[in-house]
C-alpha cells in the first residue's frame, strides 16, 4: 500500500534551486510524519470545506499572504493529478455530506479575470468526474 500512495503523491517542482530545494527534500523526507501531523489536527479541528491559500515566492522563503473561500486556482492544478482531485472530492463530500448528489458553486461576483472562468471550468469538471451534479450560483439578486 505504500508504494501505491507513494507514486500517486505529487512532488513539488520549482525553477529554483537552492533553500526551496532543500525544502522540498526535507517535506518529502518527512511526508509521513507531516500527514500523522495534519490528520491528528483535522481530527481536533476539521479544515473547511474549500479553502484556498495565496503564497508568495521570494526565492529564499515560502509565505502564506491571503486566504480566500471563493474557489479559484483550480486551472493552476496539474492535469496529470486530476484523478488525485477526484479522489480528495470524492472523500471530503463523504465526510461532509455522503449523501450529496448536487453541488452549488458560488463564484466571487465581481470579476474580469478569464483564468477565474477558466478555473470554474476546471472546478466544475473536477466535481462532475467525481459523480456531482453541478450548478454555479451567484449570490447576486438579479
Amino acid at each position: 500500500m505504500a508504494t501505491d500512495l507513494q507514486t500517486a503523491v505529487p512532488h513539488l517542482t520549482t525553477v529554483l534551486t537552492g533553500p526551496l530545494q532543500t525544502l522540498e527534500t526535507k517535506l518529502l523526507e518527512n511526508q509521513v510524519s507531516i500527514e500523522q501531523w495534519f490528520r491528528s489536527h483535522w481530527r481536533e479541528t476539521p479544515a473547511p470545506f474549500y479553502c484556498s491559500v495565496d503564497l508568495r515566492n521570494s526565492g529564499f522563503k515560502l509565505a502564506p499572504v491571503d486566504t480566500n473561500l471563493f474557489p479559484a486556482g483550480f486551472n493552476n492544478l496539474n492535469p496529470a493529478f486530476r484523478p488525485l482531485c477526484v479522489q480528495a472530492v470524492q472523500s471530503a463530500i463523504e465526510r461532509a455530506c455522503p449523501q450529496a448528489r448536487d453541488v452549488v458553486v458560488v463564484p466571487e461576483n465581481h470579476t474580469r479575470n478569464m483564468f477565474y472562468f477558466e478555473s470554474l471550468a476546471v472546478l466544475t469538471e473536477i466535481l462532475t468526474l467525481a459523480g456531482l451534479n453541478v450548478r454555479i450560483g451567484s449570490l447576486m439578486p438579479d
